[in-house]
């Protein structure tokens, strides 16, 4: 049974004729009378009584009639979907991201959804070690990294270019150095995050070799509740550089320079390399690459060779 045969079968029985129908559909009568005939083959069942002068419907025919209706009408509401979709008008973007990288992501998605407000867009919290695991098994579309992950079949842009702050109170004895080494935070109580990560054991590491101790007093879950207590006035942090520029402008913060202490964090956008992108997922690609050329400085959109 073919939707081409269901068309000709509602227009035979819409006009009570085969050469009405037939006109309707510029067809040939001959051509309208084998769809049928096929079709009634295909069924199993004749859909037509031949022995009266109109085409009146068998109780096969009368049945069959809203079945059809419903198939022809499932077809065009596809097809309607898939213009929306094309069109941005309706669809999902699922995006991975943890606390840190979700920060960038928030200047794209307020242009993305003033573009295109009837896209749903979900930002998934996950844990930096299982993006990319997700992507690839089509939980997420897209994710954001600040590594490298060491997992084939991904695709990495380089969106933005940030660094680690060292921030602390406006009032703390070292706010108004214009830099410092690190061998002088050896008596600060270093306010820390309690996840793992690979900066962390990058700072962990410097201080090692500097012979600096490095005390962590307190660990908070997250970077939001570091910020909070340093700005009120509790010891000092290192933190993303992106996470604290709206307390930087405010002055609720201050950053200092330590100059071994200069470590360079690039944040990535990730999906799969041999998959087709969802209308919406090339769309906020689009708006990536457009804030990376309008804003330039540390956003960027750089492919990175794998």
């Amino acid at each position: 049974m073919e939707l081409f045969q269901l068309e000709t079968f509602l227009a035979v029985a819409e006009n009570r004729s085969f050469s009405r129908a037939a006109q309707k559909l510029h067809r040939t009568q001959p051509a309208v009378s084998q769809t049928i005939r096929k079709l009634e083959s295909d069924i199993g069942e004749p859909l037509f009584d031949r022995s009266s002068r109109d085409a009146n419907l068998t109780d096969a025919g009368r049945l069959l009639v809203d079945y059809a209706e419903k198939l022809l009408n499932l077809r065009s509401e596809a097809g309607s979907a898939i213009t929306e979709l094309r069109e941005l008008h309706a669809g999902k973007l699922a995006i991975a991201a943890n606390e840190f990288t979700s920060i960038y992501l928030l200047p794209v998605l307020e242009k993305f959804r003033h573009q295109s407000p009837m896209i749903k867009v979900a930002m998934q919290r996950s844990l930096s070690s299982q993006i990319a695991q997700d992507i690839l098994n089509h939980k997420v579309e897209m994710g954001m990294l600040s590594f490298t992950p060491d997992v084939p079949g991904l695709r990495c842009i380089v969106v933005y270019k940030d660094e680690l702050a060292f921030v602390m109170h406006p009032r703390h004895p070292l706010a108004s150095a214009k830099e410092v080494h690190i061998r002088q935070l050896g008596a600060e109580s270093f306010i820390a995050h309690n996840v793992p990560s690979q900066y962390r054991a990058k700072v962990l590491e410097a201080f090692r070799r500097h012979k600096t101790p490095l005390n962590m007093q307190v660990e908070l879950p997250t970077i939001e509740a570091i910020k909070h207590f340093v700005a009120m006035g509790n010891g000092v942090a290192l933190v993303p550089g992106i996470c604290v520029e709206g307390e930087l402008k405010r002055g609720e913060l201050v950053h200092v320079p330590v100059r071994e202490l200069k470590f360079e964090r690039k944040l990535r956008l990730i999906y799969r390399k041999n998959s087709s992108l969802s209308h919406a997922a090339r769309a906020f690609l689009k708006i990536v690459e457009a804030i990376a050329s309008e804003k330039k400085g540390r956003y960027a959109f750089e492919s990175e060779l794998r």
